[in-house]
């Protein structure tokens, strides 16, 4: 059970990396040289955070995610990855390009679930 956890955090974290690395490439303005660390590092920032942090934030905004019949989860994936990019110094990232990273980063997230739902018997 612990094995298939570490194992689902680590893909998560591999996807997130990949989907950063879009994210940052496309949508955002990096000072100085970009490094492949910057994108892992930035993978494990947001993988943390929506193990740690967006359950709390989901549970609190959870009036507003239902009034909105959940499009207010793109504003705390959008929340996720403003909070991702402040830790990162050598990178600035505008509110559209935060929503664009947000929407890439769901879609990197979304492959995880499908590859390790237990419902999905392949």
């Amino acid at each position: 059970m612990i094995k298939k956890q570490i194992l689902a955090f680590v893909a998560r974290w591999v996807f997130s990396s990949v989907g950063m690395w879009i994210s940052i490439t496309l949508f955002a303005t990096v000072r100085g040289e970009t490094i492949w660390w910057m994108y892992v590092l930035a993978g494990l920032i947001f993988s943390l955070l929506n193990a740690i942090i967006r359950p709390i934030v989901t549970t609190f905004a959870l009036p507003l995610i239902l009034l909105t019949m959940g499009l207010f989860t793109i504003i705390i994936n959008t929340a996720m990855v403003f909070l991702t990019i402040r830790f990162l110094s050598n990178v600035s990232l505008d509110f559209w390009g935060a929503i664009l990273s947000s929407l890439v980063l769901s879609i990197a997230n979304g492959v995880v679930n499908f590859w390790s739902s237990p419902y999905n018997k392949r």
